[in-house]
């Protein structure tokens, strides 16, 4: 092997979001932050957990609630088009 064309390895802490620290080495040379790691991931702890890095469920709300509010929009107009209607159909019987 040729000399000197390696990159130095350095002792690095990785943090994961769920809290744990992983000890290890690496090129990289300085501490760094990952999402997912082997205590958080559900393939090695067989439970469901929404990840949810880039926002997609908060933009789905937001649609979803400008969805909502337009049905009820509608709605209430077409109740309140059918009320004067009932209340003429009531005025006419009687």
């Amino acid at each position: 092997m040729k000399e000197k064309i390696h990159p130095q390895s350095k002792p690095v802490n990785i943090t994961c979001t769920c809290g744990a620290v992983i000890n290890t080495i690496s090129t990289l040379g300085k501490d760094f932050t990952i999402e997912l790691c082997s205590k958080c991931h559900p393939f090695f702890t067989g439970k469901q957990r929404l990840v949810d890095t880039t926002g997609r469920v908060e933009r789905f709300q937001k649609r979803y609630e400008k969805f909502n509010a337009t049905q009820k929009n509608k709605t209430t107009k077409v109740e309140a088009e059918a009320k004067p209607e009932a209340e003429e159909k009531k005025n006419e019987e009687q």
